[in-house]
């Protein structure tokens, strides 16, 4: 996956602007690997719903492999049960079966989404059931490419900035509204890193 075209102006402008976020910086090669596939992305984030990188990964694995090839299609034609098997909750399982329908009839249509800011681009997608503001913010990230979002309800950005900055855990709001404000317009670089820095596993949606 080629490395996104603001990379390398995140990483200087970063590191310019925050000494211990450049420490991080020089400590992990590669890139933000997105995908240009939004049923994938979308389902991937689903799965990952509060629950640690780890957990998520193993029963993504699971689900890939029922699937063969994950596609509203191969999706929509698993059973509940099937889909429960990997090890994703019943809420979860209604959603990305609810999903595949979707995708299938052509009510999803990201193309909706060019046009509009990030905030009205996930104000969009939580219009849809078993989306919310985190599962906006990982497709937003992942699939759409966009440079400067700052996910507040991710634990492993939470606990980067905890252990990075010696902040309470959680980070207060005021914290928070500091890191945005010093790092933004490229906040998905630096919380890109934050993840890094805590999770062994690399994110991937």
């Amino acid at each position: 996956m080629p490395e996104p075209i603001y990379w390398k102006k995140a990483q200087k402008y970063l590191s310019m602007k925050d000494k211990k976020l450049s420490k991080i910086i020089s400590q992990y090669k590669g890139h933000i690997k997105t995908r240009n596939n939004p049923f994938y992305s979308l389902c991937k984030a689903i799965v990952g719903q509060q629950i640690s990188v780890q957990s998520a990964d193993s029963v993504w694995k699971r689900f890939s492999n029922k699937c063969k090839r994950v596609s509203p299609k191969n999706v929509e034609s698993l059973t509940v049960q099937e889909i429960r098997d990997c090890g994703i909750t019943r809420q979860k399982t209604e959603y990305i079966k609810l999903l595949s329908i979707n995708f299938i009839n052509k009510n999803f249509k990201t193309s909706e989404l060019k046009n509009l800011n990030d905030e009205e681009a996930i104000s969009y997608l939580c219009k849809n059931k078993g989306i919310g503001k985190w599962t906006a913010e990982m497709f937003l990230i992942f699939n759409q490419n966009r440079q400067n979002l700052f996910p507040i309800q991710d634990i492993g950005l939470l606990k980067g900035i905890s252990r990075t900055y010696a902040t309470p855990y959680p980070p207060s709001q005021k914290d928070l509204d500091k890191f945005r404000k010093k790092w933004s317009p490229f906040c998905t670089v630096a919380t890109w890193y934050m993840w890094r820095s805590v999770d062994p596993v690399e994110v991937e949606y």
